[in-house]
């Protein structure tokens, strides 16, 4: 029985991670074995990218509350507190977008909380 060459198989790995090393600078996008460690590594920034993403959307979210909060005269804890015993479930994110673009029910919810 003829050995099977792996030349086809070789050629499409080569393809796929210098088609993912396109736009990189130098033998970074020309060279496989360059191009495969900086894939790579750019693959984990990214995936660590995604997880930061979140947590600075989350602090955003968090500052916003907190002005709106303090202009209706109350803290950012004192106010998700007094939501959470009042059992209104709205996340971060609404609230954030509610204290930005409607000003004036988030006022009516800091008072009906307070």
């Amino acid at each position: 029985m003829a050995r099977v060459k792996g030349g086809v198989t070789t050629r499409r790995r080569h393809k796929r991670v210098l088609k993912l090393a396109k736009g990189y600078f130098g033998h970074k996008s020309k060279n496989f074995r360059i191009a495969k460690q900086q894939v790579m590594k750019s693959l984990s920034y990214a995936y660590a990218a995604r997880k930061a993403n979140k947590r600075n959307f989350r602090q955003l979210w968090i500052a916003r509350i907190n002005a709106a909060a303090r202009t209706n005269g109350m803290s950012y804890s004192k106010f998700i507190s007094a939501l959470k015993r009042n059992n209104i479930d709205l996340n971060r994110k609404v609230l954030a977008d509610m204290a930005v673009n409607d000003p004036q029910g988030f006022a009516s919810l800091v008072s009906s909380v307070k």
